[in-house]
């Protein structure tokens, strides 16, 4: 499995959706905010405790589970 030391999953933090450091912005919020045209540069001024590396690694962690395949397990 790819490593991603800034994405959290903790079920306590916006439902177990992977987020920044913790924080409670997710991985889906700011790929959806790129997606809509908004530039780095407006994503880091309205979240000013995010850094430019958030962004590049909510976009790696994306691409990575888009290619990622689930394979039902045989049940008994």
């Amino acid at each position: 499995m790819k490593q991603f030391p800034d994405i959290t999953l903790d079920p306590q933090v916006m439902g177990g959706k992977p987020c920044i450091r913790g924080l409670r912005v997710t991985v889906g919020m700011i790929i959806g905010l790129l997606a809509a045209g908004r530039t780095r540069e407006e994503i880091l001024r309205a979240y000013p405790y995010l850094v430019p590396g958030d962004i590049d690694q909510s976009l790696a962690y994306a691409a990575w589970r888009v290619e990622e395949r689930e394979v039902p397990l045989p049940t008994a």
